[in-house]
Protein backbone atom coordinates (compact mmCIF):
# COMPACT_ATOMS: atom_id res chain seq x y z
CA UNK A 1 0.00 0.00 0.00
CA UNK A 2 1.20 3.49 -0.91
CA UNK A 3 0.34 6.49 1.24
CA UNK A 4 0.80 10.11 0.15
CA UNK A 5 -0.48 12.64 2.63
CA UNK A 6 -4.10 11.97 3.45
CA UNK A 7 -4.76 9.68 0.50
CA UNK A 8 -4.08 5.96 0.30
CA UNK A 9 -3.64 4.07 -2.95
CA UNK A 10 -3.42 0.34 -3.41
CA UNK A 11 -0.80 -1.16 -5.64
CA UNK A 12 -1.72 -2.76 -9.01
CA UNK A 13 -5.48 -2.88 -9.34
CA UNK A 14 -5.85 -0.62 -6.35
CA UNK A 15 -4.26 2.39 -8.10
CA UNK A 16 -6.24 3.97 -10.88
CA UNK A 17 -4.97 6.03 -13.78
CA UNK A 18 -6.68 9.09 -12.33
CA UNK A 19 -4.96 8.52 -9.00
CA UNK A 20 -1.59 8.18 -10.65
CA UNK A 21 -2.02 11.39 -12.62
CA UNK A 22 -3.12 13.22 -9.47
CA UNK A 23 0.00 12.29 -7.56
CA UNK A 24 2.52 12.15 -10.42
CA UNK A 25 3.51 15.81 -10.71
CA UNK A 26 3.77 16.55 -6.97
CA UNK A 27 5.89 13.46 -6.39
CA UNK A 28 8.29 14.23 -9.22
CA UNK A 29 8.57 17.93 -8.42
CA UNK A 30 7.92 20.86 -10.75
CA UNK A 31 11.55 21.12 -11.89
CA UNK A 32 11.78 17.47 -12.79
CA UNK A 33 8.39 17.45 -14.45
CA UNK A 34 9.87 19.68 -17.14
CA UNK A 35 11.77 16.60 -18.27
CA UNK A 36 8.62 14.68 -19.20
CA UNK A 37 9.29 15.43 -22.84
CA UNK A 38 12.35 13.15 -22.98
CA UNK A 39 12.67 10.31 -25.44
CA UNK A 40 12.91 6.83 -23.95
CA UNK A 41 13.51 3.32 -25.17
CA UNK A 42 10.71 1.99 -22.99
CA UNK A 43 8.23 2.80 -25.77
CA UNK A 44 9.87 0.03 -27.84
CA UNK A 45 11.32 1.79 -30.87
CA UNK A 46 12.15 -0.28 -33.93
CA UNK A 47 15.26 -2.35 -33.31
CA UNK A 48 18.21 -1.07 -35.32
CA UNK A 49 21.91 -1.76 -35.38
CA UNK A 50 22.58 1.55 -37.08
CA UNK A 51 25.29 3.73 -35.57
CA UNK A 52 24.24 6.76 -37.58
CA UNK A 53 22.92 10.08 -36.35
CA UNK A 54 21.71 13.38 -37.82
CA UNK A 55 22.74 16.98 -37.10
CA UNK A 56 20.47 19.66 -38.55
CA UNK A 57 21.00 23.37 -39.07
CA UNK A 58 17.43 24.66 -39.34
CA UNK A 59 17.58 28.06 -41.08
CA UNK A 60 14.30 29.49 -39.85
CA UNK A 61 12.79 31.97 -42.29
CA UNK A 62 14.44 30.59 -45.42
CA UNK A 63 18.07 30.99 -46.52
CA UNK A 64 18.77 32.63 -49.88
CA UNK A 65 20.00 30.04 -52.38
CA UNK A 66 20.99 32.82 -54.82
CA UNK A 67 23.53 34.20 -52.36
CA UNK A 68 24.94 30.88 -51.13
CA UNK A 69 24.68 27.55 -52.97
CA UNK A 70 23.09 28.37 -56.35
CA UNK A 71 24.52 31.63 -57.62
CA UNK A 72 23.55 33.15 -60.97
CA UNK A 73 26.54 35.32 -61.95
CA UNK A 74 25.30 35.73 -65.54
CA UNK A 75 21.86 36.98 -64.50
CA UNK A 76 20.89 40.67 -64.36
CA UNK A 77 22.04 42.48 -61.20
CA UNK A 78 18.62 42.43 -59.56
CA UNK A 79 18.78 38.62 -59.70
CA UNK A 80 22.41 37.79 -59.06
CA UNK A 81 22.68 39.90 -55.90
CA UNK A 82 25.76 41.43 -54.31
CA UNK A 83 28.19 38.50 -54.00
CA UNK A 84 30.65 36.91 -56.39
CA UNK A 85 31.08 33.15 -56.95
CA UNK A 86 34.29 31.42 -55.90
CA UNK A 87 35.79 28.07 -56.79
CA UNK A 88 35.66 25.08 -54.45
CA UNK A 89 37.59 21.85 -53.90
CA UNK A 90 35.35 20.29 -56.57
CA UNK A 91 36.24 21.44 -60.09
CA UNK A 92 33.35 23.18 -61.78
CA UNK A 93 31.36 23.75 -58.59
CA UNK A 94 31.11 27.33 -57.38
CA UNK A 95 29.70 28.74 -54.17
CA UNK A 96 29.28 32.24 -52.79
CA UNK A 97 32.29 34.22 -51.66
CA UNK A 98 30.47 34.58 -48.32
CA UNK A 99 30.85 30.87 -47.56
CA UNK A 100 34.57 30.24 -48.20
CA UNK A 101 34.88 27.61 -45.46
CA UNK A 102 32.19 25.46 -47.09
CA UNK A 103 33.97 25.92 -50.41
CA UNK A 104 37.05 24.46 -48.71
CA UNK A 105 35.22 21.25 -47.76
CA UNK A 106 32.99 20.99 -50.84
CA UNK A 107 34.48 17.57 -51.62
CA UNK A 108 32.61 16.30 -48.55
CA UNK A 109 29.41 18.28 -49.11
CA UNK A 110 26.50 17.79 -51.47
CA UNK A 111 24.13 20.52 -52.63
CA UNK A 112 20.62 19.76 -53.84
CA UNK A 113 19.60 22.72 -56.02
CA UNK A 114 16.18 21.56 -57.14
CA UNK A 115 14.07 21.27 -53.98
CA UNK A 116 10.53 22.53 -54.37
CA UNK A 117 7.06 22.51 -52.86
CA UNK A 118 3.94 24.57 -53.37
CA UNK A 119 3.60 26.99 -50.47
CA UNK A 120 5.25 30.33 -49.71
CA UNK A 121 3.92 30.93 -46.19
CA UNK A 122 6.17 30.28 -43.19
CA UNK A 123 3.98 28.00 -41.08
CA UNK A 124 2.70 25.59 -43.73
CA UNK A 125 6.11 25.47 -45.40
CA UNK A 126 7.89 24.84 -42.09
CA UNK A 127 5.50 21.96 -41.45
CA UNK A 128 6.06 20.61 -44.97
CA UNK A 129 9.86 20.62 -44.72
CA UNK A 130 9.99 19.19 -41.20
CA UNK A 131 7.37 16.48 -41.58
CA UNK A 132 7.34 15.85 -45.33
CA UNK A 133 3.66 16.67 -45.50
CA UNK A 134 1.61 19.75 -46.25
CA UNK A 135 -0.83 20.38 -43.43
CA UNK A 136 -1.41 23.59 -41.51
CA UNK A 137 -3.02 26.68 -42.99
CA UNK A 138 -3.21 30.24 -41.72
CA UNK A 139 -6.57 29.35 -40.18
CA UNK A 140 -5.28 26.16 -38.56
CA UNK A 141 -1.63 26.26 -37.55
CA UNK A 142 -1.54 23.21 -35.28
CA UNK A 143 0.97 20.48 -36.16
CA UNK A 144 -0.64 17.56 -37.97
CA UNK A 145 2.28 15.21 -38.57
CA UNK A 146 5.35 14.32 -36.47
CA UNK A 147 8.69 15.96 -37.21
CA UNK A 148 11.52 13.98 -38.75
CA UNK A 149 13.36 14.20 -35.40
CA UNK A 150 10.46 12.53 -33.63
CA UNK A 151 10.14 9.88 -36.34
CA UNK A 152 13.85 9.11 -35.93
CA UNK A 153 13.51 9.00 -32.14
CA UNK A 154 10.47 6.72 -32.32
CA UNK A 155 12.01 4.46 -34.95
CA UNK A 156 15.54 3.86 -33.68
CA UNK A 157 15.85 5.83 -30.42
CA UNK A 158 18.98 6.86 -28.55
CA UNK A 159 22.06 4.72 -29.03
CA UNK A 160 23.03 5.12 -25.39
CA UNK A 161 20.24 5.96 -22.92
CA UNK A 162 19.88 8.05 -20.84
CA UNK A 163 21.30 10.35 -23.56
CA UNK A 164 18.16 11.76 -25.23
CA UNK A 165 17.47 10.47 -28.71
CA UNK A 166 16.26 13.83 -30.02
CA UNK A 167 17.57 17.23 -28.91
CA UNK A 168 16.89 20.82 -30.02
CA UNK A 169 19.37 23.67 -29.48
CA UNK A 170 18.71 26.08 -27.88
CA UNK A 171 14.99 25.26 -28.06
CA UNK A 172 12.39 24.08 -30.55
CA UNK A 173 11.19 26.45 -33.27
CA UNK A 174 8.21 28.67 -32.59
CA UNK A 175 5.62 27.06 -34.86
CA UNK A 176 5.68 23.81 -32.90
CA UNK A 177 6.53 21.56 -35.85
CA UNK A 178 9.53 19.86 -34.27
CA UNK A 179 7.39 17.69 -32.02
CA UNK A 180 5.98 14.17 -32.00
CA UNK A 181 2.21 14.85 -32.39
CA UNK A 182 0.50 11.41 -32.50
CA UNK A 183 3.73 9.48 -31.90
CA UNK A 184 3.43 10.44 -28.24
CA UNK A 185 5.02 12.89 -25.85
CA UNK A 186 7.91 10.54 -25.14
CA UNK A 187 9.31 11.40 -28.58
CA UNK A 188 9.20 15.16 -28.31
CA UNK A 189 12.65 16.76 -28.33
CA UNK A 190 14.70 17.48 -25.26
CA UNK A 191 15.24 21.26 -25.36
CA UNK A 192 18.64 22.48 -24.20
CA UNK A 193 17.02 25.76 -23.15
CA UNK A 194 20.17 27.91 -23.21
CA UNK A 195 22.76 29.36 -25.59
CA UNK A 196 25.85 27.09 -25.68
CA UNK A 197 28.02 30.16 -26.34
CA UNK A 198 26.99 31.85 -23.10
CA UNK A 199 29.78 32.24 -20.54
CA UNK A 200 27.59 30.69 -17.86
CA UNK A 201 26.07 28.02 -20.12
CA UNK A 202 24.22 25.37 -18.16
CA UNK A 203 21.14 23.26 -18.67
CA UNK A 204 17.96 24.59 -17.07
CA UNK A 205 16.29 21.26 -17.89
CA UNK A 206 18.85 19.35 -15.80
CA UNK A 207 18.65 21.54 -12.74
CA UNK A 208 17.85 19.68 -9.52
CA UNK A 209 14.23 20.40 -8.60
CA UNK A 210 13.68 22.62 -5.59
CA UNK A 211 13.41 20.55 -2.44
CA UNK A 212 14.97 17.44 -3.98
CA UNK A 213 18.00 16.35 -1.97
CA UNK A 214 20.14 13.23 -2.02
CA UNK A 215 18.32 12.13 1.14
CA UNK A 216 14.92 12.20 -0.55
CA UNK A 217 16.12 10.87 -3.88
CA UNK A 218 16.25 7.21 -2.85
CA UNK A 219 12.68 7.28 -1.58
CA UNK A 220 11.52 8.79 -4.85
CA UNK A 221 13.36 6.13 -6.79
CA UNK A 222 11.57 3.48 -4.72
CA UNK A 223 8.23 5.16 -5.35
CA UNK A 224 8.84 5.26 -9.10
CA UNK A 225 9.76 1.58 -9.11
CA UNK A 226 6.35 0.73 -7.72
CA UNK A 227 4.80 2.20 -10.86
CA UNK A 228 6.49 -0.55 -12.92
CA UNK A 229 4.00 -3.09 -11.59
CA UNK A 230 0.96 -1.06 -12.56
CA UNK A 231 -1.14 -1.78 -15.62
CA UNK A 232 -0.78 1.14 -18.12
CA UNK A 233 -3.74 2.12 -20.24
CA UNK A 234 -2.39 4.59 -22.79
CA UNK A 235 -4.81 7.45 -23.30
CA UNK A 236 -5.18 9.46 -26.50
CA UNK A 237 -3.10 12.35 -25.17
CA UNK A 238 -0.02 10.17 -24.69
CA UNK A 239 0.38 11.39 -21.10
CA UNK A 240 0.52 7.89 -19.65
CA UNK A 241 3.02 6.71 -22.25
CA UNK A 242 5.18 9.74 -21.58
CA UNK A 243 5.07 9.10 -17.84
CA UNK A 244 5.91 5.44 -18.30
CA UNK A 245 8.88 6.12 -20.55
CA UNK A 246 10.55 9.06 -18.82
CA UNK A 247 10.22 8.21 -15.17
CA UNK A 248 13.55 6.54 -14.44
CA UNK A 249 15.44 8.22 -17.27
CA UNK A 250 14.53 11.70 -16.04
CA UNK A 251 15.99 11.03 -12.61
CA UNK A 252 19.14 9.56 -14.11
CA UNK A 253 19.60 12.62 -16.30
CA UNK A 254 19.34 14.98 -13.37
CA UNK A 255 21.65 13.16 -10.99
CA UNK A 256 23.87 11.10 -13.30
CA UNK A 257 27.23 12.04 -14.77
CA UNK A 258 26.88 10.69 -18.30
CA UNK A 259 24.43 13.27 -19.63
CA UNK A 260 26.07 16.17 -17.83
CA UNK A 261 29.43 15.18 -19.33
CA UNK A 262 27.98 15.20 -22.85
CA UNK A 263 26.76 18.76 -22.40
CA UNK A 264 30.01 20.00 -20.85
CA UNK A 265 31.65 22.15 -23.54
CA UNK A 266 34.42 23.15 -21.15
CA UNK A 267 35.87 19.69 -21.68
CA UNK A 268 36.75 20.65 -25.26
CA UNK A 269 40.11 22.12 -26.23
CA UNK A 270 39.87 25.91 -26.55
CA UNK A 271 41.55 25.82 -29.97
CA UNK A 272 38.83 23.52 -31.30
CA UNK A 273 36.15 25.74 -29.82
CA UNK A 274 37.74 28.68 -31.63
CA UNK A 275 37.68 26.77 -34.92
CA UNK A 276 33.95 26.25 -34.57
CA UNK A 277 33.54 29.93 -33.68
CA UNK A 278 32.74 31.61 -30.41
CA UNK A 279 29.14 32.29 -31.34
CA UNK A 280 25.85 30.45 -31.01
CA UNK A 281 26.22 28.72 -34.36
CA UNK A 282 29.70 27.39 -33.65
CA UNK A 283 29.21 26.28 -30.07
CA UNK A 284 25.83 24.73 -30.92
CA UNK A 285 27.51 22.69 -33.66
CA UNK A 286 30.23 21.57 -31.26
CA UNK A 287 27.63 20.63 -28.67
CA UNK A 288 25.72 18.69 -31.34
CA UNK A 289 28.87 16.72 -32.16
CA UNK A 290 29.36 15.89 -28.48
CA UNK A 291 25.74 14.75 -28.20
CA UNK A 292 25.77 12.43 -31.21
CA UNK A 293 29.13 11.08 -30.05
CA UNK A 294 27.48 10.31 -26.70
CA UNK A 295 24.48 8.58 -28.29
CA UNK A 296 21.89 11.09 -29.54
CA UNK A 297 20.23 10.25 -32.86
CA UNK A 298 19.02 13.66 -33.99
CA UNK A 299 20.22 17.09 -32.87
CA UNK A 300 18.42 20.06 -34.40
CA UNK A 301 20.23 23.41 -34.19
CA UNK A 302 17.73 26.23 -34.58
CA UNK A 303 19.74 29.09 -36.03
CA UNK A 304 19.00 32.78 -36.40
CA UNK A 305 16.21 34.25 -38.48
CA UNK A 306 16.80 34.29 -42.26
CA UNK A 307 13.58 36.07 -43.31
CA UNK A 308 15.38 38.91 -45.09
CA UNK A 309 12.70 40.91 -46.87
CA UNK A 310 14.66 44.11 -46.28
CA UNK A 311 18.37 44.79 -46.72
CA UNK A 312 19.34 41.17 -47.22
CA UNK A 313 23.03 42.09 -47.32
CA UNK A 314 22.90 43.22 -43.69
CA UNK A 315 21.12 40.04 -42.60
CA UNK A 316 23.48 37.75 -44.46
CA UNK A 317 26.54 39.56 -43.13
CA UNK A 318 25.27 38.72 -39.64
CA UNK A 319 24.32 35.09 -40.20
CA UNK A 320 26.31 33.63 -43.09
CA UNK A 321 29.88 33.83 -41.70
CA UNK A 322 29.09 32.02 -38.42
CA UNK A 323 26.98 29.39 -40.20
CA UNK A 324 29.72 28.87 -42.78
CA UNK A 325 32.40 28.43 -40.15
CA UNK A 326 30.27 26.11 -38.01
CA UNK A 327 29.38 23.76 -40.87
CA UNK A 328 32.95 23.50 -42.16
CA UNK A 329 34.40 23.01 -38.68
CA UNK A 330 31.85 20.27 -37.97
CA UNK A 331 32.76 18.49 -41.22
CA UNK A 332 36.48 18.67 -40.41
CA UNK A 333 36.01 17.64 -36.78
CA UNK A 334 33.88 14.62 -37.67
CA UNK A 335 36.41 13.64 -40.33
CA UNK A 336 39.30 13.85 -37.87
CA UNK A 337 37.41 11.69 -35.37
CA UNK A 338 36.46 9.11 -37.97
CA UNK A 339 32.78 9.95 -37.46
CA UNK A 340 31.78 11.62 -40.73
CA UNK A 341 30.36 8.45 -42.28
CA UNK A 342 28.19 7.98 -39.17
CA UNK A 343 26.76 11.50 -38.94
CA UNK A 344 24.54 13.15 -41.54
CA UNK A 345 24.74 16.95 -41.67
CA UNK A 346 21.65 18.67 -43.07
CA UNK A 347 21.19 22.43 -43.57
CA UNK A 348 17.67 23.38 -44.56
CA UNK A 349 14.87 25.91 -44.09
CA UNK A 350 11.20 26.06 -44.98
CA UNK A 351 11.88 27.51 -48.44
CA UNK A 352 14.32 29.75 -50.30
CA UNK A 353 14.15 33.36 -51.40
CA UNK A 354 12.89 35.03 -54.57
CA UNK A 355 15.30 35.02 -57.50
CA UNK A 356 14.69 38.72 -58.03
CA UNK A 357 15.53 41.28 -55.35
CA UNK A 358 12.58 43.38 -54.20
CA UNK A 359 12.35 47.15 -53.88
CA UNK A 360 13.70 47.01 -50.31
CA UNK A 361 16.99 45.36 -51.29
CA UNK A 362 15.69 42.07 -49.92
CA UNK A 363 14.32 38.78 -51.16
CA UNK A 364 10.86 37.41 -50.41
CA UNK A 365 9.58 33.85 -49.89
CA UNK A 366 10.17 31.32 -52.68
CA UNK A 367 9.24 27.64 -52.67
CA UNK A 368 9.29 26.90 -56.43
CA UNK A 369 13.01 26.08 -56.40
CA UNK A 370 15.60 26.29 -53.62
CA UNK A 371 18.67 24.51 -52.25
CA UNK A 372 19.65 22.41 -49.25
CA UNK A 373 23.01 21.07 -48.06
CA UNK A 374 23.79 17.48 -47.07
CA UNK A 375 27.04 15.87 -45.94
CA UNK A 376 28.35 12.81 -44.13
CA UNK A 377 26.45 9.71 -43.18
CA UNK A 378 28.08 7.77 -45.99
CA UNK A 379 26.37 9.97 -48.61
CA UNK A 380 28.44 10.78 -51.67
CA UNK A 381 30.30 14.06 -51.24
CA UNK A 382 31.31 16.61 -53.86
CA UNK A 383 27.94 16.34 -55.58
CA UNK A 384 25.48 18.85 -56.99
CA UNK A 385 22.05 17.32 -57.55
CA UNK A 386 19.52 19.00 -59.80
CA UNK A 387 19.52 22.45 -61.30
CA UNK A 388 17.41 25.58 -61.38
CA UNK A 389 16.70 27.44 -64.61
CA UNK A 390 19.10 30.20 -65.68
CA UNK A 391 17.72 32.89 -63.36
CA UNK A 392 16.75 30.51 -60.55
CA UNK A 393 12.98 30.72 -60.66
CA UNK A 394 11.99 27.13 -61.26
CA UNK A 395 13.45 23.63 -61.36
CA UNK A 396 15.22 22.88 -64.61
CA UNK A 397 16.19 19.27 -63.87
CA UNK A 398 15.80 16.59 -61.20
CA UNK A 399 12.96 17.94 -59.00
CA UNK A 400 13.27 16.91 -55.33
CA UNK A 401 10.39 17.03 -52.85
CA UNK A 402 10.43 17.36 -49.06
CA UNK A 403 9.50 13.68 -48.79
CA UNK A 404 12.40 12.75 -51.08
CA UNK A 405 14.79 14.52 -48.70
CA UNK A 406 13.36 12.71 -45.68
CA UNK A 407 13.38 9.36 -47.50
CA UNK A 408 17.08 9.92 -48.17
CA UNK A 409 17.76 10.68 -44.50
CA UNK A 410 15.65 7.82 -43.13
CA UNK A 411 17.19 5.32 -45.54
CA UNK A 412 20.70 6.46 -44.63
CA UNK A 413 19.92 6.13 -40.91
CA UNK A 414 18.69 2.59 -41.44
CA UNK A 415 14.97 3.27 -40.91
CA UNK A 416 12.82 1.05 -43.19
CA UNK A 417 10.97 3.25 -45.68
CA UNK A 418 7.87 1.06 -45.39
CA UNK A 419 7.48 2.18 -41.75
CA UNK A 420 4.00 3.41 -40.86
CA UNK A 421 2.69 4.84 -37.59
CA UNK A 422 -0.94 5.17 -36.57
CA UNK A 423 -2.30 8.69 -36.28
CA UNK A 424 -4.77 9.81 -33.61
CA UNK A 425 -7.65 8.17 -35.49
CA UNK A 426 -5.83 4.85 -35.78
CA UNK A 427 -5.07 5.24 -39.49
CA UNK A 428 -1.59 4.06 -40.55
CA UNK A 429 0.49 6.93 -41.98
CA UNK A 430 3.65 6.35 -44.01
CA UNK A 431 6.78 8.20 -42.87
CA UNK A 432 7.76 8.91 -46.50
CA UNK A 433 4.57 8.71 -48.54
CA UNK A 434 5.55 9.04 -52.19
CA UNK A 435 9.10 10.12 -51.31
CA UNK A 436 12.08 8.24 -52.68
CA UNK A 437 15.76 8.49 -51.73
CA UNK A 438 18.01 10.67 -53.89
CA UNK A 439 19.90 7.92 -55.67
CA UNK A 440 22.73 10.24 -56.75
CA UNK A 441 23.73 10.57 -53.09
CA UNK A 442 23.32 6.97 -51.94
Amino acid sequence: MLNTGNQTFRNCAGMTRRSLLQIGAPILGLGLSDLLQLESHAAEPTKSGSRKSLIVFWTDGGISQQDTWDMKPEAPSEYRGMYQPIGTRVPGVQLSEKIPFQAGVMDRLSIVRSVHHENGIHAPSSHWMQTGYFGPTLARNAAQKPSFGSVISRSIGSRKPPIPGYVTIPKSEAFGYQGAVYLGKAFNPFEVGADPNAVDFKLPNLTMPAGLTSQTLDSRRSLLKTFDTLRRDIDDSGVMEGLDTFKSQALEMVVGDEVRAAFDLSAEDSTLRDRYGRHRYGQSALLARRLVEAGARCVNINTGNWDHHNDIAKGLEEHLPPLDKAIAALVDDLTTRGMLDDVIIYCVGEFGRTPRMNGHAGRDHWADCFSVLLAGGGLRGGQVVGASEKWGGTVQERPVSPLDLLATIYHTLGIPLETHFEDASGRPISIVGSGRPITELI
